[in-house]
């Protein structure tokens, strides 16, 4: 009789770490216009999407929006979670740990594990920006963090743009983290209308959060359309390509890791 209550025990737990793991976050656009939207009196939040990838158990995204004077919340830190913080509009005062800065539009911010961390909208107008939280399958690296340079707090007004034949870009960072061992980062300007480059595959997921203009993006041959605000996951392996839609410039903000 024992022996059966244990049994059941173990397949009730087994059957309950089962129902607990997240499902695997399909391949697709996320639309600005539709993400829900949770508000209170000096901010608004947008649930994009939770679930998992090829690398991560746990991927989520959403994005705040704080009204001007909106009261900064205490700071808090995430113990087994990294994030990845990019300023949409605004301006912000980000405090990690005993550092704080005031970053603009199209700054990033990569926050490991057990960093303290406060935000607070110190500009004349709204401040909006993405959160993505993850964390790995695998297990949690801290010196591997350690030695590619720890916490990030990067300001875009510190970042050269570099032109290219089609457009230009920015480059972020190359480099593992403490979930990753490899997170890469760059925006793509593209002037007039056609693709990025070839459609093909790598090994990395890839998320595109759109800053401006209209792009088309193909994943295992399915197009979608995305414009400001909106988020395309495309997952590993799959073919994919990216282009501009119209004779008007576009801008992307690209996300790998692996």
């Amino acid at each position: 009789m024992r022996r059966i209550i244990l049994l059941t025990a173990i397949c009730g737990f087994i059957a309950f770490r089962s129902a607990a793991q997240l499902k695997p976050i399909p391949s697709g656009v996320f639309h600005w216009a539709e993400m829900p939207v949770t508000k209170s009196s000096d901010r608004e939040g947008r649930k994009i999407t939770n679930g998992s990838t090829a690398e991560l158990e746990l991927f989520d995204i959403h994005a705040t929006t704080q009204f001007k004077g909106a009261v900064a919340k205490p700071g808090h830190a995430q113990t087994d979670i990294e994030e990845l913080i990019f300023v949409k509009e605004g301006t912000m005062k980000f405090t990690m740990g005993p550092t704080a800065k005031v970053l603009g539009k199209g700054s990033i911010i990569l926050i490991p594990p057990h960093q303290m961390q406060a935000i607070e909208n110190v500009g004349d107008g709204p401040l909006t920006y993405y959160v993505m939280m993850f964390r790995a399958k695998k297990p949690v690296d801290m010196e591997r963090s350690a030695k590619a340079g720890g916490p990030v707090m990067l300001n875009a007004d510190s970042l050269k743009y570099v032109a290219s034949a089609k457009g230009g870009g920015i480059k972020y960072f190359d480099r593992p983290t403490a979930m990753l061992g490899h997170l890469e980062m760059h925006i793509t300007e593209l002037k007039g209308k056609g693709p990025s480059h070839a459609p093909h595959t790598h090994l990395d997921t890839e998320l595109i959060i759109m800053l401006e203009g209209d792009t088309e993006m193909t994943i295992n041959g399915k197009t979608y359309n995305g414009t400001a605000g909106d988020i395309y996951l495309a997952n590993s392996n799959e073919m994919h390509g990216i282009g501009n839609a119209k004779d008007a410039p576009c801008k992307y903000l690209a996300i790998r890791w692996w």
